[in-house]
């Protein structure tokens, strides 16, 4: 049910509506001079061409789905010991995932959910934007509030005490709102009129505990909370002189560079032994346990990436597609067939229910985009790594310089060279999901 989502032929089927939004975007790339959608839609993004794109995740694709084959291989292995008599399919894979996962690293995500606990891990971020960003936040109360649970902190220089912007933390769910974790900007840094400083939010669907009692979460939600918050930064730190250029206003395959590149600073051991506390005991989470969630980063890893690359292919390839009539099941299904996905796996997001493509144009041609910024990611972390570690404030301040501050107003290619020194590197990426060289 789940994965049919808009594609039963019933009057929510959103095959036809795709197939006109194709030949649409078609056609006004054509009357603005561009060979296909995908060529216009890249013009002003970091990658330029689709062709560059393609070479990126074709890359990273093959060893991707290689490492599919092993995980499913260890999957069956055990289901085979269990006498489980099933071969593996999608709707096993989760499953499997976590059982292998306890056997191969000795690791249950509800063991590591005691040491998360939502308003410690907020302590956290605001200490990592100190020591990155020299930023202080002090809660208030004066100002308007959209909801009693949404809780808003004034954001100053701890040097100089200026007034930076307001961050608001609305992190519950409740009837009406959307689902997801996401950051936006209710007023964007500027001084066309005088300086106008920034007023962003960073939202979550948390179900709201008892009074009182700690709301513990996962850690993949941790991750996610300081990768919101790494928009957040970039909204903060925003110095520019136009609203429509300030903070997350960049190109679509940059956009997610920086907060993807917060995520990093979760498991740093500053972070770790100073907020990541027992809810009941209050002592950190143990060095034993970390290491297995670090022996266990790569794992899945296949599953991950091709989840996501074969939804991103699947993006870019309508799109290059022209204006041929496109019939959006046949051409997904031929494309995967050409590409090998594995049949153990459904795309993240297939073709019928593509809100980030077909919602709107925001990432058409472009859902490329987060494993581009992963490549930037990578690579400028080990700036830090290669300095004098995570907290290095000369990296950190390149960084806010180069990356955090300049929004839209120069080039992203050249933003990242006056940063890294030299243009990213595909290295750090295969490193990081396990993939070994590339």
């Amino acid at each position: 049910m789940f994965i049919n989502r808009g594609d039963n032929g019933d009057e929510h089927d959103n095959n036809a509506a795709i197939t006109q939004i194709l030949q649409l975007r078609a056609e006004r790339a054509k009357l603005l001079g561009y060979k296909t959608h995908a060529h216009w839609r890249l013009e002003n993004a970091m990658a330029k061409t689709p062709e560059r794109a393609m070479e990126l995740m074709e890359a990273v694709w093959k060893p991707a789905v290689a490492r599919v084959h092993e995980e499913v291989r260890d999957m069956q292995a055990l289901a085979d010991k269990e006498g489980a008599k099933l071969t593996i399919e999608p709707w096993d894979y989760r499953y499997y995932m976590e059982k292998v996962r306890k056997a191969k690293y000795d690791l249950d995500q509800n063991e590591v959910k005691p040491y998360l606990q939502l308003d410690k891990l907020r302590e956290g971020i605001f200490w990592v934007a100190g020591e990155l960003f020299n930023f202080n936040f002090t809660q208030v109360t004066n100002v308007p509030v959209a909801h009693p649970d949404i809780r808003v902190w004034e954001v100053t220089d701890k040097t100089t005490k200026r007034h930076i912007g307001l961050w608001y933390f609305d992190p519950y769910a409740r009837p009406g709102k959307r689902s997801g974790a996401w950051m936006n900007a209710y007023r964007s840094q500027e001084r066309v009129n005088g300086e106008v400083t920034t007023i962003v939010s960073n939202n979550a669907n948390f179900i709201k505990g008892k009074p009182g009692e700690p709301l513990l979460i996962s850690w993949d939600d941790a991750s996610t909370m300081f990768h919101e918050f790494g928009h957040a930064l970039h909204g903060l730190n925003s110095n520019v002189t136009y609203p429509t250029l300030a903070g997350t206003a960049v190109a679509r395959d940059y956009v997610e560079f920086p907060s993807q590149l917060m995520e990093h600073w979760l498991s740093t051991p500053e972070v770790l032994q100073r907020f990541a506390l027992h809810y009941q005991t209050g002592k950190p989470i143990p060095q034993t346990l970390v290491d297995r969630i670090n022996r266990s980063s790569t794992f899945n890893q296949g599953f991950a990436t091709v989840e996501y690359l074969s939804a991103a292919l699947v993006d870019m390839k309508l799109h290059l597609a022209g204006d041929q009539k496109i019939d959006p099941d046949q051409f997904e299904r031929d494309t995967l067939k050409e590409l090998g996905m594995p049949k153990e796996i459904v795309m993240r997001h297939r073709t019928p229910h593509f809100l980030h493509v077909f919602g709107s144009d925001g990432y058409s041609a472009g859902y490329y985009s987060y494993l581009w910024s992963d490549v930037l990611t990578a690579d400028a972390f080990g700036a830090f790594v290669e300095g004098k570690g995570p907290y290095d404030k000369a990296v950190a301040e390149r960084l806010r310089k180069n990356i955090f501050s300049v929004g839209n107003t120069i080039d992203p290619a050249e933003a990242y060279r006056g940063f890294r020194g030299r243009d990213p590197k595909v290295d750090a990426l295969m490193k990081k999901r396990g993939f070994g060289p590339s």
